[in-house]
């Protein structure tokens, strides 16, 4: 419901109503001296509600003309709100403005409303009018209303206990109001440790308006009023307090009299504990009361707080004095026998009489409602801050909380998740012992998820919460479905673009749907798990038997149902299936580098799988796309594979920043997301870094190695394909890529000329230097090599019984071909197995990419030799030799590029030449070929066609010159400079517009003039642009300036044409040549400091292009691919075809055990590196306490801290914001990659 400034006020009119007396009951019996009475004496009685006769308003009636009564009249009326007060639209609303605060600017909201107002009707006004936030919990402060001295301890204890439970748990504050007793010890409280955005505070003075001081000042509708809360000591009216945020001014038609607020304020507490904690829970706000100090009312406002259904917790600040100090007192001597002894209670009376000033009668009716309270002692909480094992001041006002409603575990953990205290939840709710309702925890586990409550996923996940009981199909679908505004929307967009289609409104999204929208940000050849035909089929299946909608406790009966005999795989996948939304995936029947996935069992549960390696993927993931940085932080220390959920959060971001920019959405939108990306990024880095630093091949191994969870993907692949340079020019990377390039080759000087000599002369071969197994333990192998590699070992007979117990592990390099060696070793003589046999050498110098970059090459060279000899002599009707060889080759070169597309990871077609097209030499050599192609067909007809063909081959051979560009790429020197001409090549385009502009309009106007007789002809679009064009390189045509130099008649108006040429040539040669001069300068220095770096990022397209290329160029290459024809038909009739498809790309295969050494590796990394930056962050502390204590020793003369106890043995306490609480939990650290307090 939204209001207008006008209707806002006239919903305020007519809901809320002031009171004012208008029957005049004199207050005094006594009959006055002078009689009759006179006029003086009558206008200084007082009514009964507080006002003389001239202060009441005679609108209705008539002021009485006596108050005296007349013969046989007794008075009897006794005064009454309902019955001597007139209700009336309130006039007095607004906003209050503190003048004594000059510090800061305190301003509060206000209204005026009648005692008996509807408590519903104000919480609308707090939450629609006011807009404040719902409160998550209710602390109302109850204690004396007259001034009184708190001892130092209790109300440093008091104020910065009330501030941070309420600043922590986003509470409400209840007091008073007024400017004195304990609402001004609030007040103080806020001004201390509030903050200094004083505007978000919410508490709340339910005040008297009868006792305020100048309340006259606040009347007016919807005004802005300025108040000097100045009390005068010689009246009884009391003052606001300038640190509260919002005031109700309860009006009963009475001045000068307190108490008519409490039964508003218990009502509106009342209404308020029936309100929400959460849209999301049932649970109710709670409610607790703080007691400091007070009077005999206290003592029966404590009652009825505890003895209320449900009670209210109270909290007695012990040492703040009077009634607090007596419910403490009473409440320890209690303890153990309700009956106080004789002497006690004697005792205990007769400080009920010295403190609160009444007699004997009065002392035991207080007496009796202490001992009333004490019947719900477990109600109340008595805090004492003297006490050496005390807790913190809010985390005991939460405790109490919790403890004193009665609620169940699983409420109280609600309440202290709404809150975001984990530290409250680990210390009182999640204890040794606490029985749990079945699903209570997954509830909370889910509760925390969608409220983004990181701490309190790390404290259930650390009491043994997984994830692979937690995540099911339904509470996965619930978490990407969860409203949140702008995010929401975004997510639905993504959607639509990944499935080309509209959604309706209200639309779920599906596993299947995200799945898509996965694919569609990373792009390129990764297949999500939720979009593969078998997560497809078993998602159908759940759909028709369980409904979309199915609680996960109903799904778990449903799959021990639907599997009677676990022994079934297609069984076994319905109940993996039914767990997580990881499906399960077959374990391959043989052994090999590629299959390492295993189930582990639970005992007693049958073969039911009970663990996914990954399973903190699918939620990482989700907190990504739900934009939930600091959750997704935390998600990615917990599982394996940090460095590759690194580099997929990198990749999703800036995607996502693109698609934000894409769809014109708002600007810092787009920018959060790159910062989310790069700070991925860096941690990506960071790790690398750090695992380069301890072990080298270890870390090269996490660039390479094959990841199930993340579409076989490598690191390096993801890196690249989320354009991270920073991850791929590093050192790690680099040194992987330069062992990629050179393969088993051990070269350092001069290779090129080896490479050349060797290829010129092969038996030169044997003379090269290769390196050892070890070395190349890190280095990934393609399929086809690693198929080499295995059918040597298996054309060797092995022993059996063999011990490998001694073999190397994965950190000393020994891969799987080694390990089938080392039997051999025993049997083959040491010569032999020092020297690798020529045929392995060989091949392995053949395959190495950079001799495969050379052998090319040299072939290609000759190829563009061959075709300028074609292209320069004269063309005859049949092909000569050199054309065939031509012919041949280019042919070849297109056999290749088809088994490159046909070979690519892509399933589909469409998608494999989507791939394919993006890079641009591919671009270049479709149109080169096709080019060729459209040649041939032409040379063989007679002429004119055969000159056309020749004219073609003429064209076509730029591209192939062209080509050698990127041969030159490779070389470190030379790359760095073709990096800076793509550069300038792709930004120069609006410039080059621009020019074209300014020639066209030159170029129009000149030939329209010089020429007005034209016929329509094509050679005019020639002539609008042929002069002009060569003008802008100097060539100005001085003796065609003016037309009529060589006797013609002159056209009409050819005396402009000069004067446009010569704007022309100032606009186009001195402004637009410069400025395309100034912007290549300036890409030119731009570049000169990163050029380096992104060569080295496309290093790795050059490497891999010549990784993949087979060996032979063309046209020689013809006979790689019928080998390889004739490898994949044997393959696919000896059933090994699914391995070899799954093989596809440049991976390193590991087997299981290697792989678990493998994470174990990267997770000490991870740790180190959250122990790097905890060590930072815990030096730069000291050092700021160093600091600090230095300057205290300059000021007081070395009476501060001293640098000698920050070597001592004693541990530094550093303390934190208000928002930071102890606890293993992490709550409130500054770092957001910590998880550790100090």
């Amino acid at each position: 419901m939204s209001f207008t400034e006008k209707s806002r006020k006239s919903w305020i009119e007519e809901t809320f109503f002031k009171r004012e007396c208008v029957k005049f009951i004199p207050s005094s019996r006594d009959l006055h001296r002078c009689i009759p009475v006179c006029q003086v004496c009558q206008n200084l009685i007082r009514c009964c509600c507080g006002r003389l006769i001239g202060e009441h308003s005679w609108q209705d009636s008539l002021p009485p003309i006596s108050l005296c009564p007349g013969p046989g009249q007794v008075v009897d009326e006794e005064w009454s709100i309902e019955t001597h007060t007139r209700a009336s639209p309130t006039n007095a609303y607004g906003t209050v403005d503190f003048q004594d605060t000059a510090t800061r600017v305190c301003r509060a909201k206000y209204v005026r409303v009648a005692v008996d107002s509807k408590a519903e009707v104000l919480l609308q006004l707090m939450l629609r009018e006011w807009q404040m936030e719902r409160p998550k919990l209710l602390l109302t402060v109850q204690g004396g209303s007259e001034n009184f001295t708190l001892p130092p301890k209790v109300k440093q204890a008091f104020s910065k206990g009330l501030i941070t439970a309420a600043l922590s748990t986003g509470a409400w504050i209840l007091t008073d109001g007024i400017n004195t007793g304990v609402s001004k010890y609030v007040g103080e409280a806020v001004k201390s440790f509030g903050g200094h955005n004083l505007r978000k505070r919410n508490t709340i003075g339910i005040t008297p308006w009868g006792v305020i001081d100048n309340n006259m000042d606040l009347i007016g509708r919807d005004v802005f009023r300025p108040y000097q809360p100045l009390g005068n000591p010689l009246i009884k009216r009391a003052c606001l307090n300038g640190f509260h945020s919002h005031f109700l001014l309860v009006d009963d038609g009475t001045l000068g009299k307190h108490g008519c607020q409490q039964g508003l304020r218990r009502k509106l507490e009342k209404h308020i504990q029936l309100q929400k904690i959460h849209p999301r829970l049932n649970q109710g706000v709670p409610v607790v009361c703080v007691v400091v100090e007070g009077g005999p009312v206290i003592v029966s406002t404590v009652l009825d707080y505890v003895s209320n259904v449900p009670p209210v917790p109270v909290l007695v600040f012990e040492g703040s004095g009077r009634a607090a100090d007596l419910l403490a007192f009473l409440h320890k001597q209690t303890a153990v026998d309700r009956q106080l002894d004789a002497d006690i209670k004697e005792d205990f009376l007769v400080r009920i009489g010295d403190v609160f000033g009444v007699d004997r009668a009065e002392a035991s009716h207080l007496y009796t409602l202490f001992l009333q309270c004490m019947d719900h002692r477990q109600s109340i909480t008595i805090f004492d801050s003297e006490s050496e094992d005390q807790m913190a001041p809010d985390a005991a006002i939460l405790t109490t909380t919790l403890k004193g409603t009665k609620a169940s575990p699983a409420e109280q953990l609600s309440m202290a998740l709404v809150w975001d205290r984990a530290d409250i939840a680990q210390k009182d709710v999640l204890v040794y012992g606490q029985h749990w309702q079945v699903g209570s925890l997954e509830q909370a586990m889910l509760d925390a998820l969608v409220m983004d409550r990181v701490s309190f996923v790390k404290l259930l996940i650390d009491n043994g919460m997984t994830m692979s009981r937690f995540l099911t199909v339904d509470r996965l679908e619930e978490l990407y479905n969860t409203p949140q505004g702008q995010t929401d929307h975004f997510l639905h967009h993504l959607a639509e673009d990944a499935k080309q289609t509209s959604l309706p409104v209200g639309y779920r999204l599906s596993l299947i749907d995200m799945g898509l929208v996965i694919e569609y940000l990373i792009g390129g050849a990764y297949r999500s798990t939720y979009t593969r035909k078998y997560f497809r089929t078993a998602y159908s299946r759940l759909q028709d038997k369980e409904g979309r909608r199915n609680s996960s406790t109903s799904l778990s009966k449903q799959r021990r149902r639907l599997i009677p005999n676990s022994s079934r795989g297609r069984s076994l996948q319905d109940l993996h299936f039914f767990r997580t939304a990881q499906p399960y995936r077959r374990k391959e029947q043989d052994v090999s580098p590629g299959s390492s996935r295993e189930i582990t069992l639970s005992p007693g549960l049958g073969d039911a799988p009970l663990l996914v390696p990954f399973n903190f993927n699918d939620l990482f993931v989700w907190a990504v796309l739900q934009q939930r940085q600091q959750m997704a932080l935390f998600l990615w220390q917990h599982g394996e594979e940090a460095l590759a959920r690194a580099t997929v959060a990198c990749k999703l971001y800036r995607s996502m920043a693109f698609e934000a920019r894409q769809s014109n959405m708002d600007d810092n939108i787009a920018e959060r997301f790159k910062a989310y990306s790069l700070e991925f990024g860096q941690l990506a880095v960071d790790v690398l870094d750090g695992a380069f630093r301890q072990n080298e091949q270890m870390a090269m191994k996490l660039l390479t190695s094959e990841m199930e969870a993340w579409s076989h993907f490598t690191c390096l692949q993801m890196a690249v394909s989320s354009c991270h340079r920073p991850f791929v020019s590093h050192s790690c990377t680099q040194t992987l890529l330069t062992d990629l390039w050179t393969g088993p080759l051990n070269m350092r000087k001069n290779s090129f000329l080896k490479i050349i000599v060797s290829l010129l002369l092969p038996p030169a071969i044997l003379l090269l230097e290769f390196k050892s197994k070890a070395e190349m333990c890190h280095v990934p192998q393609s399929h086809e090599a690693m198929l080499f590699g295995l059918d040597s070992v298996k054309s060797v007979p092995a022993f059996e019984g063999t011990d490998h117990t001694g073999s190397q592990d994965a950190e000393r390099g020994l891969s799987f071909h080694d390990k089938c060696l080392g039997p051999l070793s025993e049997t083959v003589s040491s010569v032999t197995m020092q020297c690798l046999s020529w045929i392995t050498r060989l091949y392995e110098f053949y395959t190495a990419p950079v001799v495969k970059f050379w052998f090319h090459t040299m072939f290609y060279l000759a190829f563009l030799m061959l075709f300028s000899y074609v292209v320069l002599v004269k063309m005859g009707d049949q092909p000569s030799v050199q054309e065939w060889l031509v012919i041949t080759y280019i042919l070849s070169t297109a056999m290749e590029k088809t088994r490159e597309v046909l070979m690519s990871e892509p399933r589909k077609l469409s998608h494999k030449l989507k791939i394919w097209f993006s890079e641009y030499w591919n671009k270049s050599d479709f149109i080169a070929i096709l080019l060729f192609l459209a040649g041939l067909g032409l040379r063989w007809h007679a002429d004119p066609y055969r000159t056309a063909g020749r004219i073609t081959y003429c064209l076509d051979i730029i591209f192939w010159f062209i080509r050698v560009t990127d041969l030159l790429a490779v070389n470190q020197h030379a790359g760095p400079y073709l990096t800076m001409i793509t550069k300038m090549t792709s930004n120069m385009f609006f410039i080059v517009v621009m020019m074209a502009i300014v020639l066209l309009s030159f170029g129009v106007s000149r030939k329209a003039i010089l020429s007005p007789d034209e016929e329509p002809s094509w050679s005019l679009a020639r002539d609008v642009v042929f002069q002009p064009y060569w003008m802008i390189f100097g060539e100005v045509y001085a003796t065609e300036i003016d037309p009529c130099d060589d006797g013609n008649p002159c056209p009409p108006a050819s005396f402009l044409t000069p004067f446009l040429q010569a704007v022309y040539m100032f606009f186009q040669y001195i402004i637009m040549v410069n400025i395309l001069i100034a912007f290549f300068n300036n890409i030119y220095f731009d570049m000169a400091s990163t050029s380096n770096k992104l060569w080295k990022y496309n290093r790795y397209r050059y490497i891999m292009t010549y990784q993949e290329r087979p060996w032979l160029p063309p046209p020689l290459i013809l006979l790689s691919h019928m080998t390889l024809g004739l490898t994949a038909i044997y393959r696919r009739f000896s059933g090994d075809a699914e391995r070899e498809e799954r093989g596809s790309g440049l991976k390193l295969y590991l087997g299981h055990e290697d792989r678990k050494r493998l994470h174990e590796f990267e997770e000490k990394c991870v740790q180190a590196y959250f122990h790097e930056k905890s060590e930072g962050l815990h030096s730069s502390q000291i050092n700021r306490i160093r600091a600090t204590a230095e300057r205290g020793d300059v000021h007081d003369g070395g009476g501060g801290l001293r640098e000698g106890h920050l070597h001592s043995g004693q541990p530094v306490r550093v303390g934190l914001s208000a928002r930071s609480t102890p606890g293993p939990v992490g709550t409130g650290c500054g770092h957001p990659h910590l998880a550790l307090c100090f």
